[in-house]
């Protein structure tokens, strides 16, 4: 028996050198962390355990029989994050630089499936070379395979997808097909064909950073939702993430302890919208007043800043915020936008979140590029997801509430449960400037003073439209309430809505815009 031990203790630290001491050391000089470092950092401390990891390739093509390791260049296996258990996969590129073949994709088609019936989060570490070309069909399969577990997977179970090195060809649609995408800034890379197929092909230069860096996915693209400074700042952020989700659809989000009281008041917020109109605001400012300890988890940062949405707490409660920001493009809804509020809305109607939504939204971005880009087709996918959702949908008008984008922003019409509004709330088809100029423009230029006249239709207008009173008397806002009482007010509603149940009609899916 001794003897057995022995060869197991042999066994596990073989297992364990990756690829080989000179690999690691590699590694190491890079300032990288090893697949092993990256779980044992992410993970509650002893709580992860490991499976599959004497899987070896089965692939004598190419010299590969003379190539085995033990995992086959990826480690899986579950631990606790919080208390909560988790499931990942994390890519060794000590081993075969990572690649990806028909063992370690059935590794990890393996663990996508123990989560899924655990009813626990996935998260995967991508650091590989892409298919091993040497394997063939068998790698193409494997890719496949993974494919299929996330969309079957997706809705039932959080997914996220950690990038670390790079990610190319068909690799990047496994992650594009999770949740939420992290990469770490300068060290991850994401695109579907390199630069070296890209200067043969088109004849164009491109560097690696340009083509798929961070900055060039969480700013432009959009398919990156955060990035880490480094690898262990990355990973915080992940478990950061995990705390205000639950660990499946059948599950509540977590309730943290607080102590900010509920009926906590901030003077701040009376001042927070400027008395001119046209003047911005950062909607931010507004969220961190209101919000338990001013904790907000943004989501998409770089991307569409001219909506934020991400997660925070109400009460001890998670929340999903979603939010016009006046300080970017004065807080019209765009392409990008849109985007990026349908997916996040879609996420927490999927894992029982309630959403917040604090509009003040002149309208939908105008002009050429918009309309060519789609904006009919991409603003649909927000209203769709709003329509969609089932839980609780709270909305606070701030300002401006105008034409499409007012009924877009989560409004009664779309089957928000509670509706508040501030004084300084403006619910119209329009600005009073526009609507002057389109009803009486017949009027005002036949005038003997036309800006008199104009002048004085617009101050009737705004004394009729640009205040809360008029859509209050038909039912479309609750309650008009001062901004101090925000907190107090969102929080009761939580709590009044924390039993609704709403069910859409049987279908087998929508066919949302895409």
């Amino acid at each position: 028996m001794k003897n057995r031990i022995k060869g197991l203790v042999k066994l596990r630290e073989e297992k364990n050198r990756s690829g080989g001491l000179d690999k690691i050391k590699k590694r190491k000089q890079q300032g990288k962390m090893t697949a092993r470092e990256r779980i044992e950092y992410f993970f509650d401390p002893h709580t992860f355990v490991e499976l599959q990891g004497y899987i070896q390739h089965r692939s004598s093509h190419f010299g590969l029989e003379k190539k085995k390791f033990w995992g086959d260049g990826v480690i899986t296996g579950f631990g606790k994050v919080h208390d909560k258990t988790v499931y990942i996969f994390s890519q060794d590129f000590t081993i075969l630089g990572g690649s990806l073949g028909e063992m370690h994709a059935k590794k990890i088609v393996n663990v996508i499936d123990l989560a899924l019936k655990a009813g626990a989060p996935i998260v995967g570490i991508n650091d590989s070379g892409g298919a091993r070309i040497q394997e063939g069909i068998s790698s193409l399969a494997g890719y496949g395979d993974i494919f299929y577990r996330n969309s079957r997977a997706s809705g039932v179970i959080p997914q996220i997808s950690v990038i670390m090195g790079p990610c190319a060809g068909g690799a990047v649609y496994s992650p594009g097909l999770t949740d939420f995408i992290f990469m770490v800034n300068h060290d991850a890379y994401m695109f579907i064909t390199g630069p070296e197929v890209i200067k043969a092909v088109n004849k164009e230069e491109v560097t690696f950073e340009e083509l798929g860096g961070a900055e060039t996915h969480s700013v432009i693209s959009g398919v990156c939702h955060f990035v880490g400074q480094d690898e262990k700042n990355t990973l915080d952020m992940v478990k950061e993430l995990l705390g205000y989700i639950p660990c499946s659809n059948i599950e509540e989000p977590p309730v943290i302890e607080t102590d900010d009281a509920f009926d906590r008041m901030e003077d701040q917020l009376n001042e927070i919208v400027p008395v001119n109109p046209n003047k911005p605001y950062n909607v931010k400012e507004l969220i961190a007043l209101v919000v338990d300890e001013s904790k907000f988890f943004e989501v998409h940062r770089n991307y569409a800043q001219n909506l934020v949405v991400g997660f925070a707490r109400l009460g001890g409660k998670t929340v999903g915020i979603i939010a016009n920001n006046p300080d970017i493009y004065a807080g019209t809804l765009d392409v990008n936008a849109s985007l990026k509020g349908a997916r996040f809305i879609r996420f927490c109607d999927c894992f029982n979140i309630p959403l917040i939504s604090f509009v003040d939204v002149p309208g939908f971005l105008p002009g050429r590029d918009q309309e060519k880009m789609g904006i009919i087709k991409h603003g649909a996918k927000m209203l769709y997801a709003y329509s969609e959702a089932t839980v609780p949908k709270i909305t606070v008008i701030t300002r401006k509430a105008y034409g499409g984008a007012y009924i877009v922003m989560s409004s009664k019409h779309l089957g928000a449960d509670i509706v508040f509004a501030w004084p300084t709330a403006e619910i119209a088809v329009m600005g009073p400037q526009g609507a002057i100029n389109i009803i009486f423009k017949k009027d005002i230029s036949t005038a003997e003073q036309p800006e008199s006249l104009k002048e004085r239709l617009i101050t009737e207008y705004k004394e009729k439209f640009a205040n809360p009173r008029l859509p209050a008397s038909y039912g479309y806002i609750d309650d008009i309430i001062m901004p101090t009482e925000t907190r107090p007010q969102l929080i009761k509603s939580l709590e009044s809505l924390q039993n609704k149940v709403l069910t859409n009609p049987p279908k087998k899916h929508g066919n949302i815009p895409l």
